[in-house]
């Protein structure tokens, strides 16, 4: 599958697998200087690419897992969806979870975008759903 991609600004990064068998591509940070994201706060960072993701597919953003690991830096929104009729430019929200500021470089890896198939559903009212043996249990009902 071949995904387009548009340059915004003359620096900015295509994306990239750091990796044959890597099944995200890492999108970097285009910013003029670099830039703290401060202890317990969040910024959205610019990629300077826009995509074209086809229909019936979805561009799924998720943090680096070493950048989360070491630093305490992920994703505001968890997992960042780019739908296949958005063309804007790619911008990150990175949450600093630690108590240390972290400062991002132009340049760096920032993130990774993993393109996977969808189903586009219909949606249908209904009185009642079919019971399981779970029901309505969640938010670790189950125990630890």
């Amino acid at each position: 599958m071949t995904i387009y991609y548009k340059k915004l600004h003359p620096d900015a990064k295509p994306p990239f697998r750091a990796t044959e068998n890597s099944a995200g591509a890492d999108l970097c940070a285009l910013i003029e200087e670099d830039t703290v994201i401060k202890s317990e706060s969040q910024l959205m960072i610019p990629t300077g690419i826009a995509v074209e993701i086809p229909a019936g597919y979805g561009g799924f953003i998720f943090p680096r897992s070493s950048v989360s690991a070491r630093y305490g830096v992920s994703l505001v929104n968890s997992v960042g969806v780019i739908d296949a009729d958005y063309r804007g430019e790619i911008g990150i929200i990175i949450a600093n979870l630690s108590q240390e500021d972290f400062v991002i470089n132009d340049g760096e890896r920032i993130a990774q975008m993993v393109v996977a198939r969808h189903e586009t559903v219909e949606w249908d009212l209904c009185d009642s759903l079919d019971e399981t043996g779970r029901g309505a249990g969640g938010f670790g009902h189950t125990g630890k």
